[in-house]
């Protein structure tokens, strides 16, 4: 257990900041969903419409650091690259 008062803040507000990182990495993996999901169903432009919304989350979410620049990076590329190759 925290000792000193700024200790107890602290926990304190890990605990609040880690609630928010959460809820963002949970936003994340559900935009990726909602394109894996619309390439799944065939429908391109639907699915194109999604992946285009889904690049703004990634990017805002890699942004605030709450992933790594690189697996952001990873997730568009696979997503753009499944996209593509819709027939």
């Amino acid at each position: 257990m925290a000792n000193s008062a700024q200790a107890r803040k602290r926990a304190r507000q890990a605990v609040k900041q880690n609630a928010h990182n959460s809820s963002l990495r949970s936003t994340l993996r559900t935009a990726i969903k909602a394109v894996r999901k619309a390439i799944e169903a065939g429908d391109k432009a639907a699915a194109a419409a999604t992946f285009t919304k889904s690049v703004s989350i990634i990017d805002r979410i890699s942004d605030k650091k709450i992933v790594h620049k690189n697996k952001a990076a990873r997730h568009k590329s696979r997503l753009s690259a499944a996209v593509k190759a819709m027939a």
